[in-house]
């Protein structure tokens, strides 16, 4: 083999090495919303503190509010989290829980908003499925149709061109933040957003209204 000939052929070897080790790679790293779905599951058990850091006139009451998150319920198939506002008296709302669950096309986000006395609220329930493959970090909630036909039966027509997002820093990450926001765009344009701090985690709060 003349020398031109062996420099094409340890070319050739060389690519075809990086090419088998990047698909190893690849195979090697988890999906998207399954990197997102350990790196919520990293936090199981765990609350932080947080508050709302959107600066929309809508929610000026809930500026300065004491929050918090808990990490309550994990499974393979579902992730339940309680969001607590400590209102201005001192006594707090345990009435919202975030549920994020798997469905065979991607990832679920549902509210379910409870009475004090544990009873569902009207408006309950609502949220929507992932639309993309999003990111390890960051995973978006479409308003799905069901959600719609709610909002419109309880008058909330500005609510149907909703989307929520939900962000989160594995475990040990640094500076780590789980953020929830909701967004929406034209006439009716919408930004709320609470983060929390991960890096501290505090004493589990009582179970939110509704649950054990």
């Amino acid at each position: 083999m003349n020398r031109i000939a062996s420099c094409f052929a340890l070319a050739s070897s060389l690519a075809l090495a990086a090419c088998a080790h990047s698909a190893e790679r690849a195979a090697a790293e988890p999906a998207p919303q399954d990197a997102f779905w350990q790196a919520l599951s990293s936090h199981c058990g765990k609350a932080y503190a947080g508050g709302l850091t959107s600066t929309e006139e809508a929610d000026a009451d809930m500026r300065g509010m004491e929050m918090a998150m808990h990490v309550r319920e994990c499974s393979d198939e579902r992730i339940a989290i309680p969001f607590h506002i400590r209102q201005a008296d001192g006594s707090w709302d345990r009435s919202r829980t975030w549920l994020i669950t798997r469905t065979a096309d991607g990832l679920r986000l549902k509210h379910d908003h409870r009475h004090e006395d544990g009873s569902a609220d009207a408006v309950t329930m609502y949220g929507g499925d992932t639309a993309t493959a999003g990111t390890a970090l960051v995973q978006e909630f479409p308003v799905d149709a069901e959600s719609v036909a709610l909002f419109e039966r309880e008058g909330l027509d500005v609510s149907v061109t909703n989307v929520w997002q939900v962000a989160v820093d594995p475990a040990g990450a640094e500076e780590p933040v789980f953020a929830y926001r909701l967004m929406r765009e034209g006439a009716n344009a919408r930004d709320f957003r609470v983060a929390f701090d991960l890096s501290q985690p505090i004493p589990a709060p009582p179970a939110p209204w509704g649950h054990e």
